[in-house]
């Protein structure tokens, strides 16, 4: 996948790693517009090729009264205007073959959930929209075998794909990141770091994921000396009160500091 292609993307010549960044899912266009509008702003004045990410439906919730959006075509209507006004790409997820064609009319990026990732009527439907397709490792599965879904979005027919990290599953209630994986995964596609998830303490007996974000630094560090290609950072000004993923999003106030720190390792890295 070449970065440039994406379109909108800006940065792209720079030597750093991409980022895609946003709330979990699309609360409202005020929401959107006001985290949008930070994470260009940081993106902008350290030259990082950003992506803006939000979930026009939630489809994988523990429970039934879970938040699951605000309506499909209303959250990728907000994800359009995110796009225009701020001029960057943007990218969500797909649940269903269905929703490729949809999605694509909105967005840059159609994003494969980790839970989904092995069904290959969801992957060839996006892969033949001509999106970049970003393909999310399953919890379940080894880093070696998603050589397989990117050769189905290749045999598709298209050579725009990229592969998400987002933690193994370890035990019954949490994750952990092998970073074994990441050189293992990027010879296949470019490669990123879901950072935010991979901190994720599922099957709680709430029903509600927990999540530890404050290590959220420490597994974003972990992947730039890794050489990871991008990060993938949910973040969001009032986490407690988030319709969703709240647990383990990044307060956006602490957003810049990050990535001003994780710049200045990328370039300790690429020097030596």
């Amino acid at each position: 996948m070449q970065l440039s292609k994406i379109p909108k993307i800006k940065h792209s010549n720079a030597d750093n790693f991409f980022l895609l960044c946003g709330p979990c899912a699309i609360e409202g266009e005020e929401m959107a517009f006001r985290i949008a509008e930070k994470v260009v702003e940081i993106t902008d004045k350290l030259h990082i090729p950003y992506v803006f990410k939000g979930s026009f439906r939630k489809a994988n919730r523990s429970r039934v009264d879970s938040f699951t959006g605000i309506g499909d075509e209303k959250a990728l209507e907000i994800l359009a205007k995110v796009s225009e006004k701020f001029d960057v790409p943007t990218v969500t997820d797909i649940h269903e073959a269905s929703d490729a064609a949809f999605a694509a009319h909105y967005v840059d990026v159609l994003q494969i959930p980790a839970f989904l990732v092995r069904q290959t009527g969801l992957v060839v439907a996006a892969a033949k929209t001509g999106k970049v397709v970003n393909l999310k490792k399953g919890q379940f599965m080894s880093p070696e075998s998603m050589q397989h879904a990117v050769r189905k979005v290749t045999d598709s027919g298209n050579e725009q794909v990229m592969i998400t990290d987002r933690g193994t599953m370890f035990g019954y209630q949490d994750m952990i990141v092998d970073f074994r994986g990441i050189p293992t995964m990027r010879q296949y596609a470019p490669t990123v770091l879901d950072v935010t998830h991979s901190l994720q303490q599922p099957n709680q007996s709430s029903g509600v994921t927990g999540g530890r974000p404050d290590m959220i630094e420490t597994i974003a560090r972990a992947g730039i000396v890794n050489h990871v290609d991008g990060l993938f950072i949910e973040t969001h000004f009032d986490p407690a009160n988030a319709k969703s993923d709240g647990a383990n999003m990044l307060d956006l106030a602490y957003l810049e500091k990050l990535l001003t720190n994780l710049v200045a390792i990328r370039k300790t890295v690429t020097s030596l």
